[in-house]
């Protein structure tokens, strides 16, 4: 294919639209599989989800008006979904709540969006307990699961309910019409650097996120997604629940992080989206178990020389070869795709190496949430990716070396900060939106990441030092878990660059076990680490202190560390 050819997709204005055409034009194919209690799954089709969607619609409108506000909280399943297409389809707006934040955090947020209806899974219902007194606004109280209480009602029976308001000729809900550029969508960010703020969009940003990223992308309906991430992320949202029912996929549900492989293999999974954490611990083990001795690493590394040297002919064997590896699984996964960071390009092109496509791509939630996106057939393993083509991206006040803030203008732009005029203007200016990612693009027309605006130190000879270029660098040592690098400002007189260290003890003491390493202490194999780096730093960059600390780093829902919890 040419660089520049994109695959063709079905024109959609909103996500009403969406939801009738796929459901028209793939009708009984499975859009879900669903694990019922005896562990087998089950198919749930295009038309019965849709079917589902409107009967919970027609309940709800016959006792809501149609700018109700409803907040969703749970673990990924069918009725998370039902709940959240319902809601934006003709209710109002949507509030999606992360459900690992703790009860009063989740009081704030529906108290801040002054949510009449709150939907949650049978696992959050002790947190909405907590709060029930707290949250004055709510007026309905749905379970996803089950009925515990006279005042809860349960999701399925609304369903039910509406079903029958539908027979009787009730119709308000599927004929109510959807103003795509009204606010819709209410997503309260995870916040890296600062708390959480309320980003508001329209369906048509969404649904014009969702036609570019999936001509960048090739997806059909042979297509099954296991869905990992958690579903009140835009990326997840967007891209593992909306993209795939978009283009005719199916969607399965993942029971837990340590039940990955296990649901590849059972539902068949070709494709599944993950955070650089998750896909590059994946990859870990794999040349773990490859390389344990000299033996199997010799093996290996002769493979990957053979594949290599097969492909360059046309031939490509590395199913075949890596046959183990792809078992693992499930043996039918064409393609990972990486967000919500930058994953190490060793990674990518490893996975690649063994016939597992993985490609990463570039957005935040302000942007609903795709910037970029690297092709199949077109990548760089170091880029965040190539706009999307209904966006226009460049790069504000860029310094000697190219690198400035990277800026966004296009449909799918956030209507702005809900009820934060102040933070709306600092980001919103003449359309174009300043993403406080720094970066560049290069020749070729890829975006690359260098950090974070509000992470960059300023040396006191006004040197920039991006700390997640050095944090790279470090977590190549298999010593080092997670690292933070930081400014210490208890030194006025100079700029000194400092690093918190997580270090990975059980592999010091797997390696001193075996033999690999003399000497177990921790603060010596950071000591030497540090100092290799320093070797090979320009002197601005230089580490001058180091902090080890024993617990992991608090963190976002995306495995992204709360730098400003620091």
């Amino acid at each position: 294919m040419n660089k520049t050819t994109l695959y063709p997709v079905d024109k959609i204005s909103n996500l009403k639209e969406m939801l009738n055409n796929s459901s028209e034009k793939y009708n009984d194919k499975a859009a879900f599989l669903i694990k019922d209690g005896s562990g087998k799954y089950n198919e749930i089709s295009f038309k019965e989800f849709r079917d589902d969607v409107e009967a919970l619609g027609t309940w709800f409108m016959s006792e809501l008006d149609k700018s109700s506000r409803i907040a969703i909280i749970g673990q990924n399943c069918y009725e998370w979904a039902v709940s959240y297409l319902t809601a934006v389809n003709g209710l109002g707006i949507v509030i999606p709540i992360d459900k690992e934040l703790p009860p009063d955090e989740i009081a704030s947020l529906i108290n801040r969006s002054e949510a009449e209806v709150i939907i949650y899974s049978q696992r959050s219902k002790e947190k909405i307990d907590k709060i029930e007194n707290e949250i004055p606004t709510v007026k309905y109280f749905v379970n996803m699961h089950q009925k515990n209480t006279d005042k809860e009602l349960f999701l399925h029976d609304l369903i039910s309910k509406g079903k029958k308001l539908i027979e009787h000729g009730e119709l308000r809900y599927i004929e109510n019409e959807i103003n795509e550029t009204d606010l819709k969508v209410l997503l309260f960010t995870s916040g890296t650097t600062a708390v959480s703020k309320g980003v508001m969009l329209s369906q048509q940003n969404i649904s014009e996120n969702l036609m570019a990223m999936c001509a960048m992308t090739y997806i059909d309906d042979k297509d099954i997604f296991l869905s990992v991430l958690p579903l009140h992320h835009t990326y997840e949202c967007t891209c593992g629940f909306l993209c795939p029912f978009y283009r005719g996929a199916t969607i399965a549900y993942c029971e837990g992080l340590r039940q990955i492989q296990a649901n590849l293999k059972e539902v068949k999974a070709t494709i599944m989206l993950g955070v650089p954490l998750l896909l590059e611990g994946m990859y870990s083990k794999i040349i773990e178990k490859a390389t344990h001795d000299k033996a199997a690493k010799s093996k290996f590394n002769f493979a990957l020389k053979l594949t290599k040297g097969f492909r360059k002919i046309g031939i490509d064997l590395r199913k075949t070869i890596f046959k183990q590896v792809h078992e693992a699984f499930g043996g039918n996964i064409r393609m990972f795709i990486s967000g919500a960071a930058g994953i190490d390009p060793a990674v990518s092109k490893g996975f690649r190496e063994l016939g597992l496509l993985t490609i990463q791509g570039y957005g935040l939630t302000e942007a609903s949430p795709i910037v970029a996106l690297n092709r199949s057939f077109y990548y760089k393993d170091d880029a965040a990716g190539l706009p999307l083509s209904n966006l226009s991206v460049k790069i504000a006040n860029p310094n000697d070396e190219g690198i400035g803030e990277i800026i966004a203008k296009g449909p799918s732009i956030m209507l702005g900060y809900y009820k934060d005029e102040e933070a709306t203007a600092a980001v919103l200016k003449n359309g174009w939106l300043y993403t406080g990612d720094l970066g560049y693009i290069d020749n070729d027309g890829f975006i690359h990441i260098t950090g974070r605006k509000k992470n960059v130190i300023i040396t006191k000879n006004g040197k920039n030092v991006y700390p997640e270029e050095i944090e790279t660098k470090l977590l190549k040592s298999p010593y080092i878990l997670e690292v933070v690098v930081i400014e210490d400002e208890t030194d006025t007189e100079e700029t000194i660059i400092s690093a918190i260290i997580h270090p990975n003890i059980d592999k010091v003491i797997e390696d001193f076990k075996a033999g690999i390493i003399k000497d177990p202490d921790v603060n010596e194999i950071m000591r030497n680490i540090i100092r290799d780096y320093n070797k090979e730093a320009v002197i601005f960059k230089k580490i001058k202190k180091y902090v080890i600390r024993e617990d992991e780093f608090e963190k976002t829902t995306t495995k992204k560390i709360k730098r400003y919890k620091l």
